[in-house]
């Protein structure tokens, strides 16, 4: 599994053989279950992982019960609630396994480790992290400006593989609509 985290790390960072394998004796690979939640509400997200296999959705509940999905992250994606794992304050979200999945696994001794004695790979995740700021930023945009069916067309254009994964009430909770307005967009959408 680690073969797989080299060669995003190696196109992602231009990281030596050195800095390869420092990473490597530092990682740990995790099997996670499907519907297994790797964080739960109200406790510290103390680990970052990268997904070598599989699906995870990051959510919040809602005070009327009501699960928000916030995240989705597939193969080459990481996951964390970064709040929480930055701040060390408990988490308000949830991490669950959509499928069997596989994490490389960093607990926040060993991160902040490698980040301090590896410069290429603290470069890496400064650029990954704002691309990822962009992208919130975007996202955010696009939920309080664009209509429903645009964030639709927008969701399965860009993540086609992911839309065929998740359910579809998951989907929308990630839109920001409710799973009849799904339905709707997506009958006229087959009609087009």
């Amino acid at each position: 599994m680690f073969e797989f985290f080299a060669q995003y790390l190696v196109e992602k960072g231009e990281l030596t053989q050195i800095e390869l394998e420092l990473i490597r004796q530092a990682a740990v690979s995790k099997k996670v279950r499907k519907n297994h939640y790797l964080l739960e509400e109200g406790k510290v997200s103390n680990f970052i992982g990268f997904v070598a296999n599989g699906c995870f959705r990051l959510f919040r509940k809602g005070e009327d019960g009501q699960e928000y999905t916030m995240k989705f992250a597939i193969e080459n994606w990481w996951i964390s609630d970064f709040t929480s794992f930055m701040s060390g304050e408990p988490s308000n979200c949830y991490i669950e396994a959509l499928e069997n999945s596989e994490l490389i696994w960093f607990s926040r001794e060993i991160w902040d480790h490698l980040l301090a004695t590896i410069p290429n790979f603290k470069r890496m995740i400064d650029s990954l992290t704002a691309k990822n700021f962009e992208a919130n930023q975007n996202r955010i945009f696009s939920n309080i400006s664009e209509p429903a069916e645009v964030r639709y067309d927008n969701f399965v254009n860009k993540y086609p593989t992911l839309y065929n994964r998740i359910p579809l009430y998951m989907i929308a909770s990630f839109l920001g609509i409710t799973r009849e307005t799904l339905s709707r967009i997506r009958k006229q959408a087959a009609k087009k």
